[in-house]
């Protein structure tokens, strides 16, 4: 699955989706997403690598804990096996929750 794939993917939440940042002072209101590809996971074969797996790393930016658009973003990365983590920013003033996959 390629980068525009997954971002194609999270867009069906309805809420605004960047990869990595959004430009300086350009970051819409809450909620919004940001992903990366944070690393890779590559399965080896015959000393080289056999099979590339990217590391994705989505985060979900709400002002306040938002189960609905948490289940918005669970619902779009349904076909995934991710892990979630979830923490306040106080110097941003919002949550942020973010999830972790493998492509």
């Amino acid at each position: 699955m390629t980068l525009e794939e997954i971002k194609k993917t999270l867009e069906t939440t309805g809420m605004p989706v960047v990869y990595l940042e959004w430009p300086e002072n350009q970051a819409p209101d809450l909620p919004y997403i940001c992903y990366l590809e944070s690393g890779s996971n590559n399965f080896a074969a015959d000393g080289g690598v056999y099979l590339p797996i990217k590391q994705i790393r989505v985060e979900l930016y709400t002002k306040t804990k938002n189960q609905d658009a948490e289940d918005k973003v669970e619902k779009a990365l349904s076909s995934f096996f991710w892990q979630k983590d979830s923490m306040y920013i106080k110097s941003e003033k919002c949550y942020l929750t973010t999830y972790e996959f493998e492509v």
